[in-house]
C-alpha cells in the first residue's frame, strides 16, 4: 500500500456521509436508491460521495440492469484501508445503529416482496419437481462431480432462486449469480442475505452475454437453465469465456423425455438433452467433458454433465 493511495482513500472517507455509505455497504450490495432512502440525502449528493469512494478504491461500483449497485472493494489497497477504517467505529455508535435500523427495514420489505413472488409461482416450480427426484439426491451427486476444494470463484448461470450459491457459498470465497430476470434475482437477494453469505454477488444478464470479464472463474454451473435456452451451445460457449483455463462447469438438466406439458405450459424450450449432444457443445466450446451422472425419476431422468475447460497451450 503506497503513502500516495493510503491519502487518497483517506481524504474519500474523511467525511460522515461518506463513512456512513463506508458502513452501510459493508453490510450487503446496495443501489443508489436504496442509500438515499436510507441516508434521507438527494440522489445527486449521495452519488457524488458513492464517486469519490469508488476513485479512491474503497468501493467497487457495477451496473445491474437499470440500477448500479455498490459493495466495499474485495482486492487492493483500498480493500485493506477500508477494512481498517471500518474496524474502528464501535458497534453502539448512534448514527450507524440508526442506519442500520433503516437498512434492515429495507431488507425485509425486499423479503416480503420476494417471498410474495415466490408464493405466487411456487405451485408450478412445486409441480415440476414432483416429476423428478428429490433436490437433495442432485445437490449431493452435484457436490460429487464438483467438490468446493479449490474454487475461489465460482459462478452459476440462470441462478433462480439463488440455491447453487447457497450450496456453494460457504465453501469458496467469492461467488456470483447471474439471471435474467429481475423478480427471480430478488427472491434470490432475500434468500442470500437470510443465509448471511455475504460473499455471494448477484447480477441481472443474459447468459449469451454474461456481464463478466473473461478467465475470471473456476467452476460454473447451469442448473435446471439449459432448456430454457434458444441456443444452448453458445451460452456453454460463453461460460467457457469467463471459466479459467482448467475451470471445471458441470450441467444439471433432463435426459430427452415426452413431457409435453413442460413446453406448453411452463416455456421449457427443449424436452431434455441426449448426452452426445452435450458433450459435443462441451467439447466445441473448448472443454474436455468429464464424468455423467443419471438420477432417474419418474417420469423424468435428471443428468448431470461434468467437463473442465481445456488448459492453455504452452
Amino acid at each position: 500500500m503506497s503513502l500516495d493511495s493510503v491519502l487518497a482513500g483517506l481524504r474519500a472517507a474523511a467525511e460522515p456521509t461518506r463513512l456512513r455509505l463506508l458502513l452501510l455497504c459493508e453490510q450487503g450490495e446496495l443501489s443508489v436508491s436504496e442509500l438515499v432512502a436510507i441516508l434521507g440525502q438527494s440522489q445527486p449528493r449521495v452519488s457524488r460521495h458513492l464517486k469519490l469512494l469508488c476513485d479512491a478504491g474503497l468501493l467497487d461500483r457495477f451496473r445491474d440492469g437499470a440500477f448500479v449497485f455498490h459493495r466495499p472493494a474485495r482486492r487492493g489497497a483500498g480493500a485493506e484501508l477500508a477494512r481498517l477504517l471500518l474496524g474502528t467505529i464501535p458497534e453502539d455508535d448512534a448514527v450507524a445503529v440508526l442506519d442500520r435500523e433503516r437498512l434492515e427495514g429495507l431488507k425485509r420489505a425486499r423479503a416480503e416482496r420476494a417471498s410474495a413472488y415466490f408464493r405466487a409461482n411456487a405451485e408450478r416450480w412445486s409441480r415440476i419437481r414432483s416429476l423428478y427426484v428429490a433436490e437433495r439426491e442432485v445437490e449431493t451427486a452435484l457436490a460429487k462431480l464438483l467438490p468446493a476444494e479449490g474454487i475461489a470463484d465460482f459462478l452459476d448461470v440462470g441462478t433462480g432462486t439463488g440455491r447453487m450459491l447457497e450450496l456453494f457459498g460457504p465453501s469458496v470465497e467469492h461467488a456470483v449469480g447471474v439471471d435474467l430476470s429481475r423478480e427471480m434475482l430478488a427472491v434470490a437477494r432475500a434468500n442470500l442475505e437470510r443465509a448471511g453469505l455475504g460473499n455471494c454477488s448477484l447480477r441481472q444478464g443474459d447468459m449469451y452475454q454474461l456481464p463478466l470479464a473473461s478467465e475470471s472463474f473456476d467452476a460454473a454451473v447451469f442448473h435446471q437453465v439449459l432448456h430454457y435456452a434458444e441456443d444452448p451451445a453458445r451460452a456453454i460457449r460463453e461460460a467457457g469465456r469467463v471459466l479459467r483455463p482448467g475451470g471445471r462447469a458441470v450441467i444439471v438438466d433432463f435426459a430427452p423425455h415426452e413431457v409435453e406439458s413442460l413446453r406448453s405450459e411452463h416455456a421449457h424450450r427443449r424436452l431434455g438433452f441426449a448426452d452426445r449432444e452435450v458433450t459435443d457443445w462441451l467439447a466445441e466450446a473448448g472443454f474436455d467433458p468429464g464424468t455423467i451422472a443419471h438420477l432417474p425419476g419418474e417420469p423424468l431422468t435428471v443428468t448431470l454433465w461434468s467437463a473442465r475447460r481445456e488448459q492453455a497451450t504452452p
